[in-house]
């Protein structure tokens, strides 16, 4: 009789799963995702930073569901947004460590990706923000014609990007398949080889700088500050770093507003907190922390920008807010901007160690909101979620099944999302400076040998790197502090073999 009871509350929480996904696919709510760059798990107020306000990302975590271990898949950007947009670990394929400027398009385009599950749906879709996952194939980008394969052949219907990131060349967006406002007559050129054309570097001319390199970045100088590589041309081209923020806002509204009686994807991809971190002049001294304090406080601006427009246009109830960021922080990522000096007692991990670039928590456990009034119950989840879910997840809410070659990572943890549900993932892969893994509160490092700290600075971040395994236990050791593996070598042993077979299998998605 036991049996019996056991196996019909099994088979009432799938129908009642069933009918709850259900009827939300046949809501077809908007989707806005806001991806912050380098925004550490301690770096806005509602977990618990103090030295810094961040008003409207409260006001998301007060009306939303805010998540306390929920993951980027990597402690670095682009392998973060290629899992974030494939489903796949990033570390499953070659070539998908940070990129430079210039390289080729690494998504295949023929296969189904975050967007594509919204444009099957019927749903316009944008990319408004930071790319870094490539353009073009086969050679060199000619940035002076037409740039593809790009975001629109991985299922964008809109684009509006910086190509790589703000420190590397070339310093220009591209609106779908062509550098914005480009003047032919000026053409482009761009190496990271050698230097082209006859402008002044960083290393050349240091007295020409409004912000001092500290650690490579000593190419050619744009808008007062070097970056990393050689550009000559595209003048008019060339944004203005106190500019990125309200430019790429703008484009982001517009695109809310133009498509706001049909169901829209925004992919809201910030250049903030990324080095270098140059706030327009209305947000400069409105922290104690420097500049890095103060974009966080434009990010926080941008974002109740995006806010008010949905309360505006009467869609705020009509859509799925998703708040996250790409890895975790760093105070000093090249640039003297008195980040890792000003600091004081703010953590930008929180209570993790490690940051951007690490094997511990610190690299990607990061900040995660999700809000959807009416659908979502405010409140806080502890359930193990991470960014290669969103695939998915997002193909359960609307309803799709995934081909089974398609998003092996990926793992539908929707009713976690929608806090539905307690518990997210059993195990998780991190990837930081190496590759790791997570079950349940237990936290593995296998052997690695390389550098201990990475960055610049006072304040290096521990990369993970060590000859010995690394075993933690979260639950009683949140900062990883206690090594365990002498002390447990047969759990050692067990999480090994996991995470082989994991690496192995090629998939990990049933």
């Amino acid at each position: 009789m036991k049996l019996v009871k056991r196996w019909l509350r099994y088979v009432g929480g799938i129908l009642g799963m069933v009918c709850l996904v259900t009827a939300l696919a046949a809501e077809r709510p908007n989707v806005v995702l806001i991806y912050i760059d380098d925004l550490g798990y301690g770096d806005v107020s509602c977990y618990g930073a103090h030295r810094v306000h961040t008003p409207n990302v409260d006001r998301l975590a007060a009306e939303g569901l805010r998540f306390t271990d929920a993951h980027c898949a990597a402690a670095t950007c682009t392998p973060s947004r290629y899992a974030l947009l494939t489903g796949q670990y990033a570390w499953r394929r070659k070539g998908t460590g940070i990129l430079s400027g210039n390289a080729n398009l690494i998504i295949p385009t023929n296969w189904l990706t975050l967007p594509k599950v919204f444009k099957n749906a019927g749903y316009t879709t944008a990319v408004i923000g930071k790319w870094h996952l490539g353009l073009g194939q086969g050679g060199p980008i000619n940035w002076n014609g037409i740039i593809k394969p790009g975001p629109l052949e991985v299922g964008f219907d809109y684009a509006f990007i910086i190509p790589a990131t703000g420190d590397r060349v070339p310093c220009v967006f591209v609106e779908n398949h062509r550098v914005y406002n480009l003047d032919p007559s000026d053409p482009i050129q761009v190496s990271y080889r050698h230097k082209v054309g006859n402008e002044p570097t960083g290393r050349e001319h240091p007295e020409l700088l409004k912000m001092k390199f500290q650690c490579g970045h000593a190419g050619t100088i744009i808008n007062g500050i070097s970056r990393i590589g050689y550009m000559a041309g595209g003048h008019k081209a060339r944004w203005k770093d106190e500019l990125i923020a309200d430019t790429l806002t703008e484009r982001a509204i517009t695109f809310i507003e133009q498509n706001r009686n049909r169901p829209f994807f925004l992919y809201f991809a910030t250049h903030d907190i990324h080095v270098p971190r140059v706030p327009h002049p209305r947000f400069v001294g409105k922290t104690k922390m420097g500049p890095r304090g103060d974009v966080i406080v434009q990010m926080d601006w941008c974002v109740g920008q995006i806010l008010k427009t949905l309360d505006r246009l009467g869609l705020t109830k009509k859509t799925l807010v998703i708040f996250s960021s790409d890895n975790g922080p760093v105070l000093n990522d090249g640039y003297a901007d008195q980040a890792d000096i000003l600091v004081g007692d703010h953590k930008p991990a929180g209570p993790f160690r490690g940051g951007k670039y690490s094997s511990y928590e610190g690299g990607t456990r990061v900040p995660l909101i999700v809000r959807w009034p009416g659908k979502v119950r405010p409140g806080v989840s502890d359930a193990l979620v991470c960014q290669v879910d969103f695939v998915a997840s997002m193909a359960a809410l609307l309803g799709q099944k995934l081909p089974k070659d398609a998003a092996p990572d990926s793992f539908n943890v929707l009713p976690a999302l929608l806090g539905q549900s307690p518990t997210g993932r059993e195990s998780l892969v991190e990837q930081g400076a190496t590759v790791c893994l997570r079950v349940g509160p237990w936290k593995y490092i296998p052997p690695h040998r390389g550098r201990r700290y990475g960055a610049c600075g006072k304040h290096r971040i521990e990369l993970g790197n060590s000859p010995k395994p690394q075993l933690y236990n979260l639950a009683k050791d949140i900062g990883e502090q206690h090594n365990l593996a002498d002390a447990m070598p047969e759990k050692v042993k067990e999480m090994d073999a996991l995470l082989k077979k994991i690496r192995q299998a090629g998939r990990s998605r049933p």
